[in-house]
């Protein structure tokens, strides 16, 4: 019997089909990002291709069932040695007495010749096999479980994807906020030095402004080409040249997640999880291949036939034909049967362990998941409110150095202060995003429901 193992599906590498970079940029929304990253993913073509030969071995297995039918036909001269035959002279003489004369026939060729022309049709079909049965199953749940492992490795590239996205557009807030910070800063420079130049100040207070002026100038550079470096990651994970020009169009998502429960998000888990289906469909195979092995011990029924005709030398042709039912069964095959057996069940029980160890693990990533969306999203609310103060304070201190009652001193550190609250909101946000997406993972609902988990 054909072994039926559990498919080897190789892992998906982070190695992508890159197409050539043009001089028109890309306009990129997320959506368009996560399409192209499942397009043009190598590892996930690689599941793909592993799902083909899965099913090819399943049209193997079917095959089992389904009568084989063989069509043959030669023609050929043939010529004979009767005396290598055992036919000779000797030979040939004790048969001289049936002839009429007396005599053994005149010239009697011991070499013959003929034409030989046949054809025939043979049918094979097996009736009843417990192991082809059980072969075919363990195919139909191998299928299976190839097409989870595609669909995991799908959410593996969506996750990457997004993630890699929201990096991209939380990299370019930061440079977004930046810019404003170095113009406002670039502001109270000049104020600050025309009134150095006019005597209403001390050098001390437009040396401050300047040197905040020049130190912001040096975070917008950093945050700029921290936001270059993600674009780079982002393109790698989607397929795009390193050199492409991409415009990307969707914003920070910046939405609230309706609350739910852990039970509730388990019991999504097990019904949609693909690699929790995945690991079903192998338990299923390897319990069919071990069935396999128990009804080795039982008998298997097989009918075989065929029906040829034959003409030798132009002498006319005669038809032949032959219809065989067999059945056979094992008589003296204890050691190897046994050994299948244990193997296979050795293999059950390995793949049982799995399967406790995943529900185990996907109680524990939906809970930690959880706390992330729970406490990120309150590190958002908490960073909105910083903001929010930063601005007033700075807006205070603004005029105050205005109206000539303090010098710039608070007013540089409140301009900190607001970079500060502006940077950790951006990280909270994009933090809050990824741990939205993760909630979505661990549900096994992230490629049809990433949208909805992320407010779009």
């Amino acid at each position: 019997m054909r072994r039926l193992w559990p498919p080897r599906i190789p892992p998906r590498r982070p190695i992508l089909i890159t197409a050539p970079a043009t001089d028109q940029p890309i306009q990129l929304s997320l959506d368009e990002a996560v399409a192209r990253g499942l397009k043009n993913n190598l590892g996930l073509k690689q599941s793909e291709y592993a799902e083909h030969a899965i099913h090819g071995e399943q049209d193997q297995a079917l095959q089992e069932f389904l009568p084989t039918v063989t069509l043959t036909g030669d023609t050929g001269y043939h010529q004979f040695n009767l005396a290598a035959q055992g036919f000779g002279p000797s030979v040939i003489s004790k048969f001289s007495k049936v002839f009429p004369s007396g005599s053994g026939p005149i010239h009697f060729s011991l070499i013959t010749r003929a034409t030989l022309t046949e054809g025939e049709i043979n049918v094979h079909q097996t009736l009843f096999s417990g192991p082809v049965i059980a072969g075919w199953r363990a195919a139909g749940a191998a299928a299976r479980a190839a097409h989870f492992a595609r669909m995991t490795a799908r959410g593996e590239v969506v996750q990457q994807v997004a993630t890699a996205y929201l990096r991209a557009i939380a990299a370019a807030s930061e440079v977004d906020n930046a810019k404003a910070l170095e113009q406002a800063d670039l502001v109270q420079y000049n104020n600050a030095h025309a009134a150095h130049l006019a005597g209403t100040v001390a050098n001390l207070d437009e040396l401050r402004p300047r040197v905040q002026y020049q130190a912001q100038q040096q975070a917008t550079i950093a945050a700029q080409n921290t936001y270059e470096k993600d674009l780079i990651l982002l393109k790698r994970e989607i397929g795009l040249d390193p050199g492409q020009k991409v415009v990307l169009t969707d914003r920070a998502p910046n939405n609230d997640l309706a609350e739910q429960t852990p039970e509730e998000v388990r019991a999504l888990a097990y019904r949609y999880r693909n690699d929790y289906q995945n690991l079903q469909n192998q338990q299923a195979e390897l319990k069919a291949v071990h069935a396999a092995y128990r009804s080795q011990r039982y008998p298997t029924l097989s009918f075989s036939g065929n029906y040829g005709v034959e003409e030798i030398g132009g002498a006319g042709s005669h038809g032949t034909f032959a219809a065989i039912g067999t059945l056979s069964f094992p008589i003296f095959r204890e050691a190897g049967l046994r050994g299948d057996i244990d193997a296979s069940q050795a293999q059950v029980n390995a793949i049982n362990a799995q399967l406790d160890d995943l529900r185990a693990k996907i109680d524990q990533q939906v809970r930690s998941a959880l706390l992330d969306v729970r406490s990120s999203k309150q590190l958002v609310e908490v960073g909105r409110s910083n903001v929010d103060l930063a601005t007033r304070e700075l807006s205070d201190e603004t005029e105050r150095v205005n109206a000539g009652v303090d010098n710039t001193l608070p007013l540089v550190t409140a301009q900190a202060t607001l970079a500060a609250a502006q940077s950790n909101l951006v990280e909270s946000l994009y933090q809050y995003n990824v741990a939205k997406l993760a909630l979505a993972r661990a549900a096994g609902v992230l490629e049809d429901q990433y949208r909805a988990y992320l407010g779009r």
